[in-house]
């Protein structure tokens, strides 16, 4: 069969039993009523936003990386720096979530099967410890360079979060293999997803607050510093008695872990947590 036979035969599967003049689409929902409305991009034509693409490009090319973070402690503030740039540029942005059709249910008319409805459904990736990411792009070109036969739709980087949080996804992954790849952690999605700015955990006075209250029921601790990490991770620098035993300084670190954790607004704006431990 040649291709413009197989072609035809798809699309004569695909619409078979269906009366065009019948007033209803092929799963038999009626035309009548239906509206289409505006995404409030109308005038887009589809390409990335210039500050951001530049922006996005930089960090690719530069020390930091798409994730940014070094191990000296002046390149772990400028990945955070940076980091903070990226969020607000984003955060004004248009995106593009792809969606792909996932066939619905099926009916046989004269032997032959078609499909009586589909469903568009957003895509997911998973990362191979589970985690799952939102993919999302800044431009027409970038996302039919990853998968030409997706859909586009343009949201706001706000709505793009909340589909993201939606469906249980922990990071959003922009221009998926482009040069102008870069990931937005949870504490970014969290803060997108809540119109709220980003701000770097250990500049975050809400996060200082939940530290000093996770360790105020703690005797040994003498004094607590929040920092910056590589990763995008907080650091705690916790000074504490002489004299722990290493159980002893486990299980005091395992606890103020899980009283941060027991903060869901705080939890939500620490990507990772490290503890530096030292007697004073």
């Amino acid at each position: 069969m040649s291709d413009g036979a197989a072609a035809e035969e798809r699309i004569r599967r695909r619409f078979s039993g269906h009366d065009p003049e019948a007033g209803t689409d092929t799963g038999g929902t009626p035309w009548a009523g239906r509206q289409l409305t505006s995404t409030g991009f109308d005038g887009d034509t589809g390409t990335a936003d210039a500050q951001l693409l530049e922006l996005l490009t930089a960090r690719q090319g530069g020390p930091h990386g798409g994730q940014g973070g070094l191990g000296a402690n002046d390149d772990v503030e400028a990945a955070f720096d940076a980091d903070t740039a990226l969020v607000e540029l984003v955060a004004r942005a248009r995106l593009l979530v792809p969606v792909v059709a996932v066939a619905g249910e099926t009916t046989e008319v004269n032997g032959l099967v078609s499909d009586a409805s589909s469903d568009m459904a957003a895509v997911t990736l998973l990362a191979p410890d589970g985690q799952k990411a939102l993919p999302a792009f800044t431009s027409l070109a970038t996302l039919a360079d990853w998968d030409a036969s997706a859909r586009p739709v343009p949201v706001a980087a706000q709505r793009a979060a909340q589909a993201a949080v939606q469906e249980g996804c922990h990071e959003i992954v922009l221009d998926v293999g482009a040069p102008s790849y870069a990931i937005l952690r949870g504490s970014m999605v969290w803060s997108l997803a809540m119109g709220q700015a980003w701000v770097p955990p250990h500049r975050d006075p809400q996060v200082r607050s939940g530290v000093e209250a996770a360790v105020a029921d703690e005797p040994d601790v003498r004094a607590v510093t929040l920092a910056g990490a590589p990763g995008g991770a907080l650091r705690l620098d916790l000074m504490l008695r002489p004299g722990l035993t290493p159980e002893g300084l486990q299980q005091l670190a395992q606890r103020v872990g899980e009283r941060i954790a027991l903060d869901g607004e705080i939890r939500a704006r620490i990507d990772a947590l490290a503890f530096n431990i030292s007697a004073g």
